[in-house]
């Protein structure tokens, strides 16, 4: 029996493949090991990447697929048509889940992989017409897939990402080509011009040690105690040389604001007008790209679990990531070094509610990382 691998391997053209995988920041930066491998395995195939709008710019320029197609799920079963970019973006009406199953159907795609996990995203490929539809069998959505990939908790998301080309025939050396250091790594890719910009961001800091301290998230289950990130700030401001920047939304910007008044109010005089030239709230000043090209220029990261911190890993930024309720085993930035504060309810996943306040973030003491950004920062300044 053919597997999906010989099947678009032997095409009389190039096989059409469709890759599914739109919404979060972290998650859609995942896909990075398995669009490279993919691509390793059939490099002659035409890949179409359907992505949410904003989180799907971090895959812009990447050179393991054909087409980035930018799709809205921003209301419950509800679709936009897709945006398509090549070089500009057209921007067409929204349409219903059916208009929008037709438009993929007017794709001729032979294959496609459904890496999201929803039951609305199943049923879409399956009403495309699709032939070949391999995704997770998750949520009574093996009844719309001619290939089911069992979906594991205790797995990393990629390695989950990747038995989708596995179980599916695909040979082993293209997931060798996905590897730094024998572990899946993320990437993201710029304009020279991206980088330039985000060069001048920071040139009035370079040669500073420049550090990111990230402390919101979508989910604020995920976010450590303001008490404990203002030790850990205030330590790093009594390290030489060291700025700390603050990136993310607009509505992140007064949770830092705070953070700095507080800070403030402890020092006098001087010191504090010393203390407030090194911090530096970018929150709402960049795109997701911006933010990242920015990234790539400092020294060290230091976050909760979020799609920031993924971020500093793509563009390599040596990274201490805070998990609480989330399992890092599954979610671990790749590279990154992770601390938690162990508890026997933890993972939950927050699938259940908490009766322990999430401990498993809010007892993570300020000295555990600071103990952590220590040896970190002894092991950059070796390479300075």
């Amino acid at each position: 029996m053919q597997t999906v691998y010989d099947i678009l391997k032997n095409k009389g053209r190039k096989a059409r493949i469709a890759v599914m995988r739109y919404r979060f920041i972290g998650d859609t930066l995942l896909t990075v090991p398995f669009l490279k491998a993919l691509r390793s395995a059939l490099p002659e195939a035409e890949i179409d990447v359907f992505v949410a709008p904003n989180s799907g710019e971090v895959l812009a320029h990447c050179p393991y697929f054909n087409r980035l197609i930018f799709w809205d799920t921003s209301r419950k079963h509800r679709y936009e048509n897709p945006l398509l970019q090549s070089g500009a973006i057209e921007t067409r009406r929204p349409q219903n889940f059916w208009q929008s199953a037709q438009i993929l159907r007017a794709g001729r795609y032979d294959a496609v992989f459904v890496l999201k996990r929803s039951f609305s995203s199943a049923l879409l490929a399956f009403l495309a017409g699709i032939p070949l539809r391999v995704g997770f069998n998750t949520e009574a959505r093996g009844l719309f897939l001619t290939h089911r990939i069992a979906y594991e908790m205790d797995r990393h998301e990629i390695d989950c990402y990747l038995d989708h080309l596995r179980l599916t025939g695909f040979p082993e050396s293209c997931f060798e080509e996905s590897c730094q250091q024998g572990e899946p790594a993320l990437e993201m890719f710029f304009e020279a011009g991206e980088l330039e910009q985000a060069r001048e961001t920071i040139l009035p800091y370079q040669g500073k040690l420049n550090i990111l301290l990230h402390l919101t998230s979508s989910n604020t289950a995920k976010q450590w105690p303001d008490e404990a990130a203002k030790t850990l700030l205030s330590w790093l401001l009594e390290q030489p040389d060291v700025h700390v920047h603050f990136m993310g939304a607009q509505s992140d910007a007064s949770l830092y604001e705070r953070l700095k008044s507080e800070l403030a109010a402890q020092y006098a005089g001087d010191a504090a007008l010393f203390f407030e030239k090194r911090l530096h709230n970018w929150c709402g000043q960049f795109s997701i790209r911006q933010s990242a090209a920015v990234l790539k220029h400092l020294q060290l990261a230091i976050g909760v679990d979020s799609g920031t911190m993924h971020l500093a890993r793509a563009v390599e930024v040596p990274s201490i990531v805070l998990f609480g309720p989330m399992s890092e085993i599954k979610w671990r930035p790749p590279g990154a070094n992770v601390l938690t504060h162990p508890v026997d309810c933890h993972p939950c996943h927050l699938k259940t509610p908490c009766h322990r306040e999430f401990s498993c973030i809010r007892d993570l003491s300020a000295d555990a990382v600071i103990e952590e950004a220590k040896r970190q920062l002894a092991l950059i300044k070796l390479k300075l």
